[in-house]
């Protein structure tokens, strides 16, 4: 989340694998894809954007208390 300690919350914290993060983080394609499913976001990125579970195909919106609930996907994404 750009290093700022304002953004941390859960609300911005997803667990991923070590390959999955330096793919997101060394080929602009997989990071492009990884921000439309919420799994990299911008220090500019409103807390609460969906994040879509790949293996489940569900997406989730993730709350200030660590919970997250079942949502729709972004309107851009439909």
């Amino acid at each position: 989340m750009g290093g700022s300690k304002v953004l941390d919350n859960l609300q911005n914290v997803i667990l991923v694998c070590a390959e999955y993060n330096g793919r997101m983080e060394s080929d602009a394609n997989v990071a492009a894809e990884a921000r439309d499913f919420g799994h990299k976001a911008s220090k500019f990125s409103a807390p609460g954007h969906p994040i879509l579970d790949y293996t489940r195909r569900i997406w989730y919106s993730l709350d200030k208390q660590g919970g997250k609930h079942e949502t729709e996907p972004p309107s851009y994404l439909i």
